[in-house]
């Protein structure tokens, strides 16, 4: 029995296909399909680099300790000096303090101040202020106004102490407080730390002061 080699009609056009139409039909179905495949090949992709996101973040070991800054003191002061004109203090801390803050502040009355923010190795904290040409107001503020308890020399140094450890109230950073007064300047220790580590910051500050304690007698 003879094949039949008829044209094969197509449904939606009734009638067989041209040449012209088969070829364009052939092209738009390998367009397709590339097409498919291009998406297919993204989507793998995509797959592929989450996969890799989550087995870098598993393997990548992690602290759930917070990142804190450490300021070169030394380095902030140098600047800050020739801004200010000022013989800025930069002490030699204990083994294991370290500073997380240096700048220059300037209150809305116009007092500027270097200010240096000290953690001890036991993570408590120790505010050094030293201030110019500052006033009663500018030393109360920082103290969140109270009041003294007593003086105490540390290194020929005679410091005013504020001693708030037992106290209910709210009174910020000033937990403990040492104030100290040289020619125009003032001089500020304050935070959470034992008294003791404020004797070792006291006292590593101590020849500055009394340098300017000299030089202004």
């Amino acid at each position: 029995m003879a094949k039949n080699t008829a044209p094969r009609v197509v449904a939606h056009l009734g009638r067989p296909e041209t040449p012209e139409e088969t070829a364009a039909r052939k092209a738009v179905d390998s367009r397709n399909h590339r097409q498919r495949q291009t998406v297919s090949n993204l989507i793998y992709a995509l797959i592929a680099t989450l996969g890799l996101m989550i087995f870098i973040v598993l393997i990548v070991p992690r602290s759930d300790t917070p990142i804190e800054p450490i300021v070169d003191v030394a380095a902030v002061a140098q600047g800050a000096s020739v801004s200010t004109g000022r013989d800025l203090v930069v002490p030699s801390v204990p083994q294991g303090w370290r500073s997380n803050a240096a700048e220059l502040r300037t209150t809305a009355d116009d007092i500027q101040a270097w200010y240096v923010g000290y953690l001890t190795a036991d993570d408590e904290y120790i505010g050094l202020y030293q201030g110019f040409e500052t006033n009663s107001t500018w030393v109360a503020e920082r103290l969140n106004k109270t009041l003294a308890v007593g003086t105490v020399d540390i290194a020929g140094v005679d410091w005013t102490v504020y001693d708030n450890r037992k106290s209910s109230a709210d009174v910020g950073n000033a937990r403990y407080g040492l104030v100290t007064e040289v020619g125009d300047e003032t001089f500020i220790l304050l935070g959470s730390a034992e008294p003791i580590e404020f004797t070792e910051l006291a006292t590593a500050i101590a020849p500055s002061i009394t340098e300017r304690q000299g030089a202004s007698s």
